[in-house]
């Protein structure tokens, strides 16, 4: 379960000092609160807004926001103007906490690749730094992509190209440092976006995890006369201070840990999975596709490799409204809404959710939300937000309108969602088992 704290919403204070590898460490703890877990009341609403909460992400000292703000679409559905509108209003309402990456905006194209980063870095120019959490993330294998780097035709998760990667990010971000530096996809190969099944066919070979972790290491450790300081100050060097993965396997997650543990390298301290109503088997459990019955079946995967007392990896869950399709808007092909979504605006863009049977099971979801008083983003927002493993949802916006709804889901609705929503949440997902599945 995410440690809950009562903390101010910034990253850490100077009471907390590193070994050098980052694999322990001695802080003066933050004040920690249980989640409290009542009577399940009539209504699944509150009359009245709480406050977002703050958690502690892995093993790392940051403090971050049970929502972080997604930036995907800046620089291809959202002008400057309008990304700065959308940061402000997320970082005045509590959210401390944004992503990014090299390959944004989505999708993906050589005329608008790090448009994202520019327009975050002429917002941040205006802001006190320490108090914005910043993860971005470095791509992993691809053939398709080399426009990326200066001088490749594949991109690799080696050191060459990771210190590429952030040299850039840094430049473009503007900023002397990056809280959080993510593997975007694995460098070797592992059902992507929609796949599900691993094909042993497509097996290929890869950076080895100690290499990539070592250059991570010389990132971290540049530029740095200590790391007892928590805040840096400025240097013409690189400086990373956590690293984490994303779209990872359990074997992955493992294999991080373990070479980071036997070769005294740094530890990932999160993964970035994506994580909602309709896409919850990846996490939550493993498949026996020789089954009949995936309940029977299964066995638990991510969620007991990054617990806590295992490996204490946070969860940073993306697209906990299914690409927008858990908003309800794509049920009406025909409404404004939908002809403004991006699974209209860019064919073939996750597709996932357009060729299956995910509008049947977002269609039973309606009606259990519907039942129980709640909008379609109140009850999977709640629902993500609610997740014993959870530590923060990404959530992305194109109007400061959207990001309004999405945070007052947070913290106008009933916490935890009372019992009787989750039976029928789980009555759904026994006949709905990932219906997003290609």
């Amino acid at each position: 379960m995410a440690s809950i704290v009562t903390i101010p919403a910034f990253p850490c204070n100077k009471t907390c000092s590193f070994s050098r590898h980052g694999l322990s460490r001695r802080c003066k703890p933050p004040t920690f609160i249980s989640r409290t877990w009542r009577s399940t009341p009539i209504s699944a609403k509150l009359k009245e807004k709480t406050a977002l909460e703050y958690r502690k992400l892995g093993d790392s000292d940051l403090i971050i926001s049970e929502i972080t703000l997604g930036t995907m679409t800046y620089g291809e559905q959202n002008t400057e103007k309008e990304a700065h509108e959308i940061l402000g209003y997320a970082f005045e309402h509590g959210i401390n906490a944004l992503d990014t990456a090299e390959a944004y905006p989505i999708p993906m194209k050589k005329e608008t690749q790090g448009k994202t980063d520019l327009y975050i870095a002429s917002w941040l120019k205006s802001q006190p730094r320490d108090k914005v959490i910043l993860a971005t993330k470095v791509c992993g294998y691809s053939e398709r992509s080399g426009y990326i780097r200066e001088n490749a035709k594949v991109l690799r998760v080696d050191a060459a190209n990771i210190r590429e990667s952030v040299e850039k990010s840094l430049k473009r971000l503007n900023t002397d440092y990056i809280d959080l530096l993510q593997i975007h996809w694995p460098d070797r190969y592992v059902p992507l976006f929609g796949e599900f099944f691993y094909d042993p066919l497509k097996w290929r070979p890869s950076i080895p995890f100690v290499e990539q972790l070592k250059a991570f290491q010389e990132l971290i450790d540049e530029g740095k006369d200590s790391l007892n300081d928590i805040i840096w100050n400025a240097s013409e060097h690189t400086q990373v201070r956590y690293i984490g993965v994303s779209n990872e396997t359990s074997y992955g997650v493992m294999e991080f840990v373990h070479a980071a543990i036997v070769e005294g390298l740094p530890k990932i301290v999160s993964i970035q999975n994506s994580y909602s109503l309709l896409v919850r088997c990846h996490f939550e459990r493993a498949w026996n596709s020789g089954s009949r019955n995936l309940l029977e079946a299964a066995v638990v995967d991510l969620v007991e490799v990054c617990h806590p007392n295992n490996y204490n990896i946070g969860l940073l869950a993306y697209s906990p409204l299914g690409g927008g399709a858990l908003t309800g808007k794509y049920l009406d092909i025909y409404s404004e809404a939908a002809k403004r979504g991006r699974l209209n605006l860019f064919p073939g863009y996750m597709e996932r959710y357009n060729r299956s049977i995910a509008k049947e099971a977002t269609i039973e979801c309606q009606k259990v939300a519907k039942k129980h008083g709640l909008s379609m983003v109140q009850l999977a927002l709640g629902f993500a937000r609610d997740r014993p493993f959870m530590t923060s949802s990404i959530v992305g916006a194109t109007s400061v309108d959207q990001l309004k709804e999405d945070i007052d889901a947070f913290m106008t609705t009933e916490r935890p969602l009372p019992a009787e929503v989750m039976a029928d949440i789980e009555t759904t997902f026994k006949r709905y088992k990932d219906p997003a599945i290609l």
